[in-house]
């Protein structure tokens, strides 16, 4: 894990974090700013990984991460459908899930946190993207030993947080190239298992979670698979 950045709780380091996070997005396009903003986040706060990711229909969809570690945990989420990502963008509330290891953090979502602490993360702190009224996504933190985030590492996250909404919105507008794109393959999948067997989206992504998990693989690989017709759920072909 990261050293602890010593800024203390004053305003001014908050004022520092604000400045050390527009210096990394200096000259940045739109569709470098995730990326950027994974490893400013990485820079600022003791956590381990870092992803961003939008959220739609159910499903993350990871547009930057820090490292294998943080894209492993978005897959484990968006294949459960399940974890702190998804309680986050639902509530539109932060989540901090300060030991996965053990306790209530691990006994909310049982089967995320034995598959995150798998994959050697402990404890995960995500924060909604976008207004008090519409999650658009979520900023994804995680560590590789349980505890909790200081008041004043909480404060840089949520400027963090605020900065990503933004260039979130600006990546819309401008309908930029957006990093990770194959993630969207995961709606168009959805879409053609509720083609072959006539049911709405929450069952078809259900469906295909189910198939993910059952085969020990990504949805993402999976919904890939789904698109190019080389898996069907119909039992045609």
């Amino acid at each position: 894990m990261r050293p602890r950045h010593d800024r203390g709780d004053s305003g001014d380091g908050h004022d520092r974090a604000a400045e050390e996070i527009a210096g990394w997005l200096w000259g940045a396009g739109p569709d470098e700013v995730p990326d950027r903003l994974c490893r400013a986040a990485t820079r600022l706060l003791p956590v381990t990984g870092v992803s961003v990711s939008l959220y739609a229909r159910g499903v993350p969809v990871r547009l930057a991460a820090s490292g294998a570690q943080a894209a492993r945990l978005g897959d484990i989420q968006a294949a459960l459908g399940d974890g702190p990502c998804h309680t986050a963008a639902l509530t539109h509330r932060t989540v901090l899930a300060d030991d996965l290891t053990r306790g209530p953090d691990a006994a909310r979502w049982p089967v995320f946190a034995q598959q995150a602490t798998d994959a050697g993360v402990r404890a995960a702190y995500v924060l909604p993207l976008g207004a008090a009224a519409v999650c658009v996504g979520t900023l994804d933190l995680h560590r590789d030993e349980p505890g909790p985030l200081g008041a004043a590492d909480l404060r840089t996250a949520r400027v963090l947080a605020r900065v990503t909404t933004a260039a979130l919105t600006v990546l819309v507008r401008e309908d930029a190239p957006w990093p990770g794109g194959r993630q969207a393959e995961i709606h168009q999948a959805t879409g053609v298992v509720m083609a072959q067997l006539g049911i709405s989206a929450a069952p078809a992504l259900a469906r295909l979670r189910a198939h993910a998990f059952a085969e020990d693989r990504t949805i993402r690989d999976l919904a890939h698979e789904v698109v190019r017709g080389r898996i069907r759920f119909d039992g045609e072909g």
